[in-house]
């Protein structure tokens, strides 16, 4: 009986890996438990291992496919198997227990002609349908907003085809086969489901790669990382492989999201040796020179970061290039557009404002700050402090972590407070979601926050962060506004707006006398829908807010 290798759960927050290099190859032997395929993720890179004994009927997943947790990665099953197709190589289309090559009945032939392979594109490699990926679970549909490629040209496995816009987030649609763009069935600015067709990719390479004079060469080749590439990836991944390995200046294979890395720290991968099978350059070979060279160049970095404020004013103040352009609305500023006006026009809205002294909150973060970062990864700001406070409010009050239903008549209290936190990006502004915020200390907080922030403003959060949220906060202080009034993202009934904390004099009582003091102030404005939170709702909730930041006592928070 065949077994099925699936794609296992890898994190709680992974979704997909990279196929980076098959350990065996169609034909092969293997034993339980043997390290069969390695895959790299954003959070780490893995073997998975073999579930069973038997020969590698096919491989399902070429090298550099970006294959979804759960996904076929190949087929293992007993040597009489492997036999029946008269060679190891096409065993790759035979398999009868993979869900997609439907058409079984091909697999005899699938090593002469490439014509029947459209049909069962993954296993025969001659044409590949791109379909649509699932991209969230209230993501139904989107709009391809611009094609990457025209058809005709080439394309690599894994490189970015063409940029899809839903209501909830802007992302690019991979390559899953290396091969020549065929055909483009959805233009751009049109509607596509989940799972409908957007084009086709041909591999060209349906009946060498199919053929079995690749397969003797394959288990000698296996030691090489450069050379194991076409031996492994049965059919379509040949080109890609040999591309990948191109690319590399030392000659190990390196996966994209490796020489994404690189790229984004400037780090040039010939200087690095890979500690991985093969010498592969890892992700954690990677994060560990950009901390050498951090550590080497500490002093130069400080004296190089001097002029920034000059450069950084200067480059300010050159005019824009878009000034006199008229230029077409992306389609998540549409949907920001829309939902903003919908929302003024939907409920009655106002703003209430506060003042709050957080000088004591303000001497606690300068104490901790350096334990704080080294022991929790991220920097200690003000925002979770605020979040803190507002989620503990939030229990007292409830109405201001509600939704109306005005035409069933309803009022719905959450039973747990879903943080959003508005996220400025080059795109527009998104609010991923902290989910039961409630549940969180300050440390809790501030890691989600960062950990949110940095993967929506490089496109990386996942649609069904970005919903579910029962209260927003925006941090509009962090570009140095003192306060604002922003709009109550529907259908949440409040906002609250943490304004810039600046240092000024204030009049305070100092023991029964009045005096000015130099006192860290910031205003805090919480806008709501009065249809169901009244003025005196949005006080008590503000006053609380106020006397738990000015009390300042955070400390078993903090863990001191």
């Amino acid at each position: 009986m065949p077994v099925t290798v699936t794609l296992p759960q890898l994190g709680e927050s992974v979704t997909e890996g990279t196929i980076t290099r098959w350990l065996k190859a169609v034909g092969d032997t293997v034993v339980a438990d043997e390290p069969l395929v390695e895959i790299s993720t954003d959070k780490v890179d893995t073997e998975i291992p073999a579930p069973a004994s038997g020969v590698l009927l096919s491989i399902d997943a070429p090298e550099d496919a970006v294959l979804e947790v759960g996904g076929v990665l190949g087929v293992i099953g007993e040597p009489s198997e492997a036999g029946q197709p008269a060679e190891p190589e096409p065993a790759a289309p035979a398999t009868p227990a993979t869900p997609e090559p439907a058409p079984a009945a091909e697999a005899p032939t699938a090593a002469e002609p490439a014509v029947p392979a459209t049909s069962a594109p993954a296993a025969s490699g001659a044409e590949v349908v791109v379909v649509l990926p699932a991209l969230g679970e209230s993501v139904t549909e989107g709009v391809v907003t611009r094609w990457l490629k025209s058809v005709g040209d080439s394309v690599a496995a894994d490189e970015p085809l063409l940029e899809i816009s839903t209501d909830k987030v802007d992302t690019e649609i991979p390559a899953p086969a290396a091969g020549t763009l065929t055909s483009i069935a959805v233009e751009a600015d049109g509607t596509v489901e989940v799972g409908a067709e957007v084009a086709r990719i041909s591999t060209g390479a349906a009946a060498p790669a199919a053929s079995p004079a690749p397969a003797a060469p394959a288990p000698a080749a296996s030691p090489a990382p450069a050379a194991a590439a076409p031996a492994a990836s049965a059919a379509p991944a040949a080109p890609a492989a040999s591309a990948a390995s191109a690319d590399t200046n030392s000659g190990a294979y390196v996966t994209p999201l490796v020489r994404k890395l690189a790229a984004e720290h400037g780090i040039d991968l010939s200087s690095i040796t890979g500690s991985g099978v093969g010498g592969r350059i890892r992700k954690a070979d990677v994060l560990a020179a950009v901390e050498a060279r951090g550590s080497t160049s500490a002093a130069p970095a400080t004296t190089a970061s001097a002029p920034a404020p000059s450069s950084a004013a200067s480059a300010a103040s050159e005019p824009s290039p878009l000034r006199g352009r008229t230029e077409k609305m992306s389609r998540l500023r549409k949907v920001i557009a829309e939902r903003m006006v919908e929302s003024l026009q939907t409920s009655a809205q106002l703003t209430t404002v506060v003042e709050v002294d957080v000088s004591r909150i303000a001497a606690l973060r300068q104490r901790v700050k350096n334990d704080f970062e080294s022991r929790e990864g991220v920097k200690l700001s003000f925002l979770p402090f605020f979040c803190k406070a507002a989620v503990e409010a939030l229990k007292v009050y409830p109405q201001i972590n509600s939704s109306i239903d005005l035409a069933a008549g309803t009022i719905t209290y959450h039973e747990s407070e879903n943080l959003g936190i508005a996220v400025d990006t080059d795109r527009g502004l998104l609010v991923p979601v902290v989910r039961d915020a409630g549940d969180l200390n300050i440390a809790g907080i501030a890691r989600r926050i960062a950990d949110l922030a940095e993967r929506t403003r490089t496109n990386k959060v996942a649609p069904d962060e970005l919903s579910g949220g029962t209260f927003t906060v925006t941090n509009t202080g962090s570009r140095g506004a003192l306060f604002d009034t922003p709009i109550v993202n529907m259908p949440q009934v409040a906002i609250l707006g943490t304004g810039s904390v600046v240092k000024r004099p204030v009049v305070i009582s100092d023991a029964g006398q009045d005096v000015i003091a130099i006192r860290s102030m910031v205003y805090l404005s919480l806008s709501y829908d009065h249809r169901i939170v009244d003025g005196a709702d949005a006080a008590r909730f503000l006053t609380a807010l106020k006397d738990r930041l000015e009390a300042g006592a955070f400390e078993a928070e903090l863990g001191i």
